[in-house]
């Protein structure tokens, strides 16, 4: 994962649907995209580009060419959040969840359910190792908390 590129936004707009899809042919991905749709060869270029970025790949059906992910969703979603995290927060995942959580737009409901989901953690945590306390075990890419 350590040579992953970022995106551009139309890579990105493309390898979103071929996540949602699994896999899909240009026909299939113009037509889950959004109106005004780019050209079908557009389309075509910038599948090919992230042939080449490794970021996807293609089986071969005569001249037809079926696209499926290679880098998961899960893959780009850490690294990319590994850079913001290293790129605006010094690294810090305290920083970066204090920055989002002093928003006026975070809802008490949110709030809650985010407590909820770090005390299900800590749960889980203290009831595999009670005796842990270098953190709660969250996996940030490399980084645990």
């Amino acid at each position: 994962m350590a040579n992953i590129k970022e995106l551009t936004r139309a890579e990105l707009d493309i390898m979103q649907i071929l996540w949602q899809k699994g896999k899909a042919m240009v026909h299939d991905i113009l037509d889950a995209m959004p109106v005004p749709k780019p050209a079908y060869n557009t389309v075509s270029t910038i599948v090919r580009i992230l042939e080449k970025k490794g970021f996807a790949s293609h089986t071969a059906y005569g001249k037809t060419h079926e696209y499926h992910p290679v880098v998961s969703r899960e893959e780009y979603t850490e690294h990319y959040m590994n850079g913001v995290l290293g790129n605006f927060f010094d690294g810090s995942l305290v920083q970066m969840v204090s920055f989002f959580t002093q928003r006026d737009n975070v809802s008490l409901k949110d709030f809650d359910r985010i407590i909820g989901i770090l005390e299900d953690l800590k749960n889980e945590q203290q009831t595999k190792n009670p005796k842990n306390e270098r953190g709660l075990g969250i996996r940030f890419g490399r980084r645990s908390v």
